[in-house]
């Protein structure tokens, strides 16, 4: 797989620049922000958020709903997933302290990618956002993704209902997965188990197994629900190599320290004193030490 990497990159590169000229209703849209710089370079880091927002058909205000900045190291091809809890309480730039997913709501992907870069104290040039019918259609045109599910689930309101251990799960079982709450640990089990769900979709991309035909079709089915937004052919082909370099063995998925609070008479998560250490080890190289 490798050895092929920059053709595949390529490929991949090629079929979301066409996908760039399709209309907003595509599955997934890569964003960049304006006020991030990205370069890729060996000795630097370079942070991406992954955003599923709460958007149905007809809602024009929408959240973040599950939020992943994903933390690459381009020199060692290591990387870290760093899931932070939708009601996380933050200092939202220019709309003072809120529930940190209230940053979409506010000021769309921009000013989402910006929260969460304040929060941890890094750039974040990138955001790629999708919503439940998106994330859906194209895990569904995928084929479905194999996930390690940790433990037995039996939730009727989000459908989530699966043994322990690894399931195909297509579109509709793999969002059940990503927004089952009634779980031990509650939304922060939540928010680390959508982080099992992208090294799952990471892990098909990258399947030994697969034949080029195979992964030429899944580069096939993400360039027809790709959208770019301010994103260039050159930057395309950057994200298409560092996504295509990294081996799901070679990152972690952490989520963030937080405990239970209240703001404002609401439900809020509060950064934990831990998160501090854990974000400067972050911001160092994208890659957190074992602990």
């Amino acid at each position: 797989m490798r050895g092929t990497g920059a053709v595949v990159a390529a490929a991949l590169v090629m079929a979301i620049g066409v996908a760039g000229l399709r209309p907003a209703s595509a599955a997934f849209t890569i964003h960049k922000v304006d006020t991030a710089r990205f370069t890729v370079s060996p000795d630097k880091p370079v942070f991406i958020l992954v955003m599923g927002n709460d958007g149905r058909p007809g809602d024009t205000t929408t959240r973040g709903d599950a939020l992943h900045l994903v933390a690459v190291n381009p020199g060692q091809a290591r990387a870290t997933i760093l899931d932070i809890p939708r009601d996380t309480f933050v200092s939202i730039p220019g709309r003072g302290s809120d529930k940190i997913n209230a940053a979409h709501a506010y000021g769309g992907p921009s000013l989402q990618a910006q929260a969460v870069g304040s929060l941890v104290g890094v750039d974040v040039p990138f955001v790629v956002d999708t919503d439940f019918q998106g994330f859906t259609a194209m895990v569904d045109d995928l084929g479905g993704v194999d996930v390690d599910v940790p433990f037995a689930m039996n939730d009727s309101f989000s459908g989530a209902v699966f043994d322990q251990g690894v399931r195909r799960m297509d579109g509709g079982d793999a969002l059940a997965f990503a927004r089952n709450r009634q779980v031990e640990g509650g939304d922060f089990t939540r928010t680390q188990n959508q982080g099992v769900l992208l090294l799952a979709g990471l892990a098909k991309l990258r399947d030994a197994r697969a034949t080029p035909a195979s992964i030429l079709k899944d580069i096939a089915v993400l360039g027809r629900h790709a959208r770019l937004d301010g994103l260039g052919l050159p930057d395309a082909y950057r994200l298409g190599r560092l996504a295509l370099s990294l081996d799901p063995a070679n990152v972690r998925n952490v989520v963030m320290p937080g405990r239970g609070g209240t703001a404002g008479g609401a439900s809020v998560v509060l950064v934990d004193p831990a998160a501090d250490g854990l974000f400067a080890d972050l911001r160092d190289d994208g890659i957190l030490q074992a602990h």
